[in-house]
């Protein structure tokens, strides 16, 4: 009887696996990425931007793609292979597809 108490009550306060890498995500994006892409945008170059519209243009809509530049960087984008681990890099491109998604709000 106790442990399924103790079973509810955890999976009562337990987020969501997709909630808590969405919080992860917005954590990493503001240390390592909101200098650059603030509310899904680009300082360095404009047209570039985390925005759904550009993202689908660049071929950049997919977990993959958004998992591989995160990862490898291109351009002016640097790469995070040696900074995040690939869990903190996962998080990080599931929450700007999210965001894209939602219009940056």
């Amino acid at each position: 009887m106790i442990l399924v108490t103790f079973l509810l009550l955890i999976s009562t306060f337990t987020l969501p696996a997709s909630a808590v890498e969405t919080v992860n995500g917005e954590q990493i994006f503001s240390v390592h990425c909101a200098g650059c892409h603030i509310n899904g945008g680009n300082i360095v170059r404009r047209g570039k931007n985390l925005k759904k519209q550009a993202l689908k243009k660049y071929g950049m809509d997919s977990i993959e793609a958004v998992t591989s530049i995160v990862t490898n960087g291109k351009n002016n984008m640097s790469a995070y292979k040696d900074r995040l681990t690939e869990q903190q890099i996962q998080d990080v491109s599931a929450y700007v597809l999210e965001q894209a998604e939602k219009g940056w709000r």
